[in-house]
């Protein structure tokens, strides 16, 4: 374990977490998150992450948003990769020993759902075009965020909310979903906005803009010294309130520095912009980026629903109304190691009920819509849920505007299932459309439902914080009601 930098501790770590998340997410459960990630990283190291080290030999540590140590070590500039590349490697011994077995070119149709209970998942086989199901005494939802709702983001557009939206249908409550995080650098580019990692501002990195012919720091005017590196939410609205284009300049740190310590950075930017960073800024702009928000879990990651956990950024739980930075990869695998920690303690179900009859009228529906003759398609509404959710859920909110973007998804609601749709494309994109616009929706609901500024959530028409709400919001959906509660998180 990495020792930690001068004044800093697990305790200032979950202090900076809860403050970051403006006081809603859970102590407890942020005490066991910061308690475990020494022995998260021994096991990285122990599968074959290789970390960047310094000029000692001890991991490298760089300070991230909302941060006031050099807290988060990494894999030079690709430690996600490195991560990923790892556990993939890890999981294929599992694989070869026969311990698990993995499908490849299946969706996650719905959950197999009875009196509150899940009893495992029906898949969609897009190459025999049938529902497959899957029984397990046990079911771990990690199916990301929902970028795909808000078009282009920094995320995978194969993360599109719909695992949680149809959960959501079947009875599993959801949480946190007004507070989305916004990424203050990113740059445009065809397909999705490429994000310009927070460890360029860790670095070093200043952002400006242009007024008068001179640069102005407006990060460093309101903050001082570490005000490129506030919390996320922060630089945000910051970025946005600038008016015009801001930058971010790493320039002056030198070549070497660039070349050594940000090279996916300077990659990306001579990629997409053809901008050589040695020598030039970089116009950024903020992006939707991190979902709070997601299935509600308890500190042992069960959903409301018996036998079923989420882990992951679909789940809810540790960073309240804005993620510190460098938080995300700990939660991620400290929220799988809770979960299966929590399954390998739940006592097993009996047996499990007979859906068979069920399967077959969900069969029958995807049969239908493969039997479809209309050219409409399906990407037109998802297009335009993209363009409500980004005008009427932005930076800066109204009652007024979401109320608005509500009308909206309404109506898309109301005809969507009447529709049919293009039969030469996947069926997904027809069926996953009414949950997605439901989950749309319940988002909407949320936000306007919480009248106060908070963290990610920034109400223009509320823009005080209001310490009676200084709680999570939780929907609950019942038959066509959407219902929402603020509770406490211990």
């Amino acid at each position: 374990m990495p020792p930690c930098d001068p004044g800093d501790s697990v305790r200032l770590h979950i202090q900076e977490t809860l403050e970051s998340g403006c006081r809603i997410g859970g102590e407890k459960a942020v005490s066991a998150l910061c308690a475990d990630a020494p022995a998260i990283i021994g096991w990285l190291e122990s599968i074959g992450v290789v970390f960047s080290r310094d000029e000692n030999g001890q991991a490298a540590k760089r300070a991230f948003g909302g941060q006031s140590r050099k807290r988060t070590i990494y894999a030079g500039a690709s430690t996600g990769k490195q991560i990923v590349t790892a556990l993939i490697q890890e999981a294929r011994k599992w694989e070869c020993r026969g311990l698990i077995q993995r499908r490849l070119g299946l969706r996650f149709h719905t959950a197999l759902i009875r009196d509150g209970a899940c009893y495992g998942i029906l898949c969609y086989s897009e190459a025999e075009k049938r529902l497959i199901p899957f029984y397990a005494d046990a079911v771990v939802m990690a199916t990301g965020g929902q970028n795909c709702l808000f078009g282009k983001t920094t995320g995978s557009t194969l993360c599109d909310g719909y695992g949680a939206a149809m959960l959501f249908l079947q009875g599993a409550a959801l949480k946190n979903l007004e507070m989305i995080q916004y990424h203050p650098t990113s740059i445009e580019t065809p397909q999705k906005r490429m994000l310009v990692t927070e460890a360029a501002r860790g670095e070093g990195g200043r952002l400006y803009y242009i007024k008068d012919g001179k640069r102005v720091y407006f990060m460093e005017e309101a903050f001082g010294p570490r005000g490129n590196l506030m919390p996320r939410d922060i630089v945000s609205k910051y970025v946005y309130d600038a008016l015009s284009q801001v930058y971010l300049d790493i320039a002056f740190l030198g070549e070497n520095i660039i070349r050594s310590r940000l090279e996916e950075v300077y990659q990306l930017c001579q990629d997409y912009l053809g901008l050589d960073v040695t020598k030039e800024s970089i116009p950024v702009a903020p992006s939707v980026h991190f979902f709070m928000g997601g299935l509600w879990v308890d500190e042992r990651h069960r959903t409301s629903l018996k036998g079923l956990y989420a882990a992951g950024e679909c789940a809810s739980l540790y960073h309240g109304a804005n993620r510190l930075g460098g938080n995300s990869l700990l939660s991620a695998i400290h929220s799988a190691r809770a979960a299966l920690s929590s399954i390998s303690e739940e006592s097993l179900p009996a047996r499990h009920p007979d859906f068979s009859g069920w399967i077959r009228q969900q069969q029958q529906s995807i049969e239908k819509l493969l039997l479809s003759k209309s050219p409409f398609s399906a990407v037109y509404i998802q297009n335009q849920l993209a363009k409500i959710m980004g005008e009427d859920l932005g930076i800066v909110r109204t009652g007024e505007k979401l109320s608005q973007g509500l009308e909206s998804i309404d109506y898309y609601l109301s005809v969507c299932d009447k529709l049919i749709y293009d039969s030469q494309v996947s069926p997904y994109q027809a069926y996953s459309l009414g949950p997605m616009l439901t989950l749309a929706r319940a988002i909407l609901t949320c936000a306007l439902s919480r009248k106060e500024t908070r963290g990610a959530h920034i109400r223009e028409d509320f823009p005080e914080r209001d310490p009676s709400l200084e709680k999570a919001s939780v929907i609950r959906y019942n038959q066509g009601k959407f219902t929402v509660t603020y509770e406490k998180e211990e």
